[in-house]
């Protein structure tokens, strides 16, 4: 399914999971063509199909910018970079290596996922020639024929993470550090989003300073891979600032009343403060639907709250 915006700028669903939960945005410009994010190698005929809908050479590619080497948003990378010849992949330089040899990405998450459900949800992570990676540094641009793509380093969700600021529609392709924002949730047009804090590498310092940095450059939209065109970023971003902080902050107060039964504390208040969002949002999906939709995330927003916390106390105890 192809969502068509205004400014040259298309979602493609990368058939992740299920529909409308993660996308590749396609840039076209003056007949060159970007790619902002991959999926997974299940995603990659898809975008291949979306480039002849709109009559754009594989040839005529010039850049795949991911925002992070997770593998919802890079595992299909290699394959997509075999099928654009002419395409340079630009990865921030701690997520490059992981690209042009994926062995440890694709071991740590198969400990994560299991072999089985690795091998059903991303398949085969095929590396990237290191010929054809660019890593990238703050402030660096890249163009499309005449329009520059801004570069920003913007860890929190993961230290690897950047995301994109087309300085031509002054829209910025986010990631996962300026959040999720599901398309079921839309009230009369009004978005909801939250943070992410998937592990490994999540700090809600680091978090909330992006998230700043990217309202400095007051973007018109931004585009989520998770899911598609966001506009009133003020209010989205505040929220998400707010979120964040709480979100550590009940994190900090459930480790502190013990070990016991932890994981189940951590789930039972981050469904609480979804909900309770969600509410205040107007949102009035069924219970059971909004347990269908946000049950991954909540899953892996724990398992990162855990390993926030796991290094914190590492901290304290080097520390002492």
């Amino acid at each position: 399914m192809i969502y068509s915006y205004s400014d040259g700028i298309h979602a493609i669903d990368a058939d992740y999971v299920r529909p409308k939960l993660a996308a590749s945005h396609l840039l076209i410009h003056r007949g060159r063509a970007a790619f902002f994010e991959t999926g997974t190698r299940y995603s990659v005929p898809g975008l291949l199909s979306a480039l002849e809908h709109f009559g754009i050479a594989r040839e005529a590619v010039d850049w795949v910018f991911i925002t992070h080497v997770h593998l919802d948003h890079a595992g299909g990378a290699g394959q997509l970079m075999q099928a654009l010849p002419n395409a340079k992949a630009v990865l921030h330089p701690r997520g490059a290596p992981h690209m042009i040899d994926p062995s440890k990405l694709v071991v740590a998450s198969r400990e994560v996922y299991g072999a089985e459900n690795f091998a059903r949800i991303y398949g085969e992570i095929i590396p990237i020639d290191a010929s054809r990676v660019i890593a990238t540094e703050p402030g660096q641009r890249f163009l499309l024929v005449d329009r520059a793509i801004e570069i920003l380093h913007t860890p929190g969700h993961a230290m690897h993470h950047q995301v994109f600021y087309d300085t031509a529609s002054g829209a910025v392709f986010t990631g996962d550090t300026f959040g999720l924002s599901y398309r079921e949730f839309d009230i009369d047009g009004r978005a909801f989003a939250f943070p992410t804090t998937t592990p490994t590498q999540f700090d809600p310092v680091q978090l909330v300073d992006s998230i700043r940095r990217i309202l400095a450059l007051q973007p018109t939209a931004a585009y989520f891979t998770h899911f598609g065109r966001v506009d009133d970023l003020p209010r989205i971003g505040a929220t998400l600032e707010r979120l964040t902080l709480e979100f550590a902050e009940f994190a900090r107060e459930e480790a502190a009343a013990g070990e016991t039964q932890l994981r189940q504390r951590l789930e039972e208040r981050m469904w609480q403060v979804l909900r309770r969002e969600l509410q205040a949002h107007g949102c009035t999906l069924p219970a059971a639907e909004v347990t269908r939709l946000l049950e991954l995330d909540v899953g892996l927003n724990v398992d990162g709250l855990l390993a926030w916390l796991a290094r914190l106390s590492s901290v304290r105890g080097s520390a002492a």
